[in-house]
């Protein structure tokens, strides 16, 4: 049976971090957080194609308005907290061996020495 995204995705998750020996409840509950977050970020997608950016309702009054969908803005914080989470797990950092002579390359704009 193939498995789930979601699954892999986790899979992909506690490897990164068993490749940095990093172990505990703490980074499962950081995991099952990222992947609950997932589940909600889709949810608000959804929602997001279903209603548009706007939408109308009608109010108390029984006049119809139009109101932006609150799933934007929700859907902006969720993914900053996943990316929060991705930052805390430090998965997103590339990994040097502190033993080697390898120096990460200098960021664009940098000036580079020629010697």
């Amino acid at each position: 049976m193939a498995k789930s995204k979601k699954q892999m995705i986790k899979e992909d998750l506690q490897k990164q971090l068993n490749d940095l020996r990093k172990h505990g409840k703490y980074y499962d509950d950081l995991v099952d957080e990222y992947l609950y977050l997932r589940t909600v970020r889709e949810k608000l997608k959804t929602d997001i194609r279903k209603k548009g950016v706007r939408y109308n309702f009608v109010n108390g009054n029984g006049k119809e308005q139009e109101k932006p969908n609150e799933s934007i803005a929700n859907l902006i914080k969720v993914e900053q907290i996943m990316l929060k989470i991705i930052n805390d797990l430090g998965i997103n950092q590339p990994l040097l061996d502190p033993l080697s002579n390898i120096k990460p390359e200098k960021e664009i704009g940098e000036e580079r020495d020629l010697l």
